[in-house]
């Protein structure tokens, strides 16, 4: 019971689709960071022009306003310019950043819609259990993998930063365009030194996050064949549809042997009722057989029905265990169902 009870085996795919729907996938924040990240940087790029002309248009109208006097409405008409420049700069690239969330979370875990995620559950804001969630040995770990990679991301873009610093004097002296192309050449290497940081805790994190992922959902022996018990179906319950069914193709079966032309028995154990209709079918069908009980109630049937039974017991065994119900006889007992056939239209004068 021991060995049963311990989470030892890998997943099932039940199991994983099962967490799916309830929004448990594994994301890696990271993985999803380089990504925003390395689409922003593209957008900004793309974009760069477009932002130029809309910040150069703003300084100039801020130029302009040197030595003009400001009361409470101008300074309102200064701020709805300012708001509205910043917004066409900014709603674009922030539209890129969003599509770029929807991307990274699509290349992690694939499409995924469910509302059981954001359904409420107050276990959640039991304080005594947040408590412990808070100050649990995971939650330490996390504190410590975020600020060592907030650390080194931040670190490293401050080295380089800095190294930009002692080409300030220099830049002073530049137009305000040049200005502009220097920031964003440094901006852009500044951006990718720290994407490329990012992206190698982003593979670290994908593998640890995957790796918990999986070992969260492994599941006891016991759990597994609860699982295969549930997705077959209870046994005592199979046999029971397998009982009905059986009856219901027996009443089937049964209702057809009044149609029959003759029924070939052994002359106890076995019964075959044998249908011939030119026009449907190329050769005589079995339309009904049985052993034993069923045999019995195929001839009492047949007695009732003036259907003609024939004894032939090597005829009997082999058309019982050759051919199903509903299906052909096989051409090499042809010839001997024929003369069955052929006795019984004489007897019946056809």
């Amino acid at each position: 019971m021991a060995d049963d009870a311990e989470k030892t085996e890998e997943p099932t795919p039940k199991k994983i689709e099962d967490a799916r729907e309830e929004g448990n996938v594994p994301k890696s924040q990271d993985a999803s960071g380089v990504i925003t990240l390395f689409v922003a940087i593209l957008a900004v790029l793309m974009l760069f022009p477009y932002m130029a002309d809309h910040m150069i248009h703003l300084f100039r109208y801020y130029f302009s306003l040197i030595g003009m006097p400001i009361d409470k409405l101008f300074a309102v008409d200064i701020a709805i310019v300012t708001i509205k420049e910043f917004l066409l700069m900014v709603l674009p690239l922030a539209l890129a950043v969003a599509i770029s969330g929807v991307i990274a979370a699509l290349a992690q875990f694939g499409f995924l819609f469910t509302t059981k995620a954001i359904m409420p559950d107050f276990k959640k804001i039991d304080p005594i259990k947040g408590t412990k969630n808070l100050f649990s040995l995971k939650k330490l770990i996390e504190s410590v993998k975020i600020t060592l990679k907030s650390f080194t991301t931040l670190g490293v873009g401050f080295l380089v930063f800095f190294y930009f610093i002692e080409e300030l004097p220099t830049v002073a002296l530049f137009g305000l365009h040049d200005q502009l192309m220097w920031l964003k050449d440094k901006m852009i290497m500044i951006a990718f030194v720290m994407l490329f940081i990012i992206f190698i805790f982003a593979i670290i994190d994908i593998i640890i996050v995957r790796k918990q992922y999986f070992d969260g959902l492994k599941m006891s022996k016991q759990e597994i064949k609860d699982e295969m018990k549930n997705m077959d179906g209870d046994p005592l319950i199979k046999s029971k549809i397998r009982q009905i069914q059986m009856e219901a193709s027996k009443k089937r079966m049964m209702a057809e042997v009044p149609n029959a032309d003759v029924v070939i028995t052994n002359p106890t154990h076995y019964a075959v009722a044998i249908k011939y209709d030119e026009e449907k079918s190329h050769a005589p069908l079995v339309i009904a057989k049985g052993v034993d009980n069923i045999a019995q109630q195929i001839k009492k049937i047949a007695r009732e029905n003036n259907v003609h039974i024939l004894q032939n017991p090597p005829l009997a065994r082999s058309l019982y265990k050759e051919v199903d119900v509903d299906k052909p006889i096989p051409e090499a007992l042809f010839s001997a169902v024929a003369e069955v056939l052929a006795y019984v239209y004489k007897m019946n004068k056809k």
